[in-house]
């Protein structure tokens, strides 16, 4: 459904693109939803974080835990991806040059993962973390989903 469609408790979320679901107080998550939008002038992907209620009602209708964010999450339509392969599915979607990274998705999951595991592990060390979720600015409003967070 374009408009959106409501979960659970009526929120309406759009269906009609991917969503990244990502750990709004995290730096290097809030760093990298920035690098995506600069990356996608067609605005191909909408975004919530986590700890919002969109983003929470999302993590359950999908079975994923509500409470630890190690992860980022996209969601296409009815499947979501999580951790490297959400990163790789991603990066396809944005297209050349960043979709000649997909191939990396032949690497067993298990491995792109303890990667990706060791750095989600120390991103709050590396990179810091805020005191609450990112407001987007005005002119980007409309790709961010219930920015309300918990």
């Amino acid at each position: 459904m374009a408009n959106g469609e409501p979960v659970d408790s009526g929120v309406a979320i759009p269906t009609d693109k991917p969503i990244l679901l990502f750990d709004g107080v995290c730096n290097l998550c809030n760093g990298f939803v920035q690098w995506v939008i600069e990356r996608d002038p067609e605005a191909r992907f909408r975004f919530a974080a986590l700890q919002s209620e969109a983003g929470q009602q999302l993590l359950e209708r999908h079975g994923l835990p509500t409470e630890r964010f190690e992860t980022f999450v996209l969601i296409e339509g009815e499947d979501y991806y999580t951790k490297s392969t959400a990163a790789l599915r991603m990066l396809k979607r944005l297209g050349f040059p960043y979709s000649l990274l997909y191939p990396f998705v032949a690497v067993p999951r298990s491995i792109r993962d303890r990667v990706y595991e060791f750095v989600a592990a120390n991103r709050y060390d590396w990179f810091g973390q805020r005191d609450r979720c990112l407001v987007p600015p005005s002119d980007l409003e409309d790709r961010f989903i219930d920015g309300d967070a918990r």
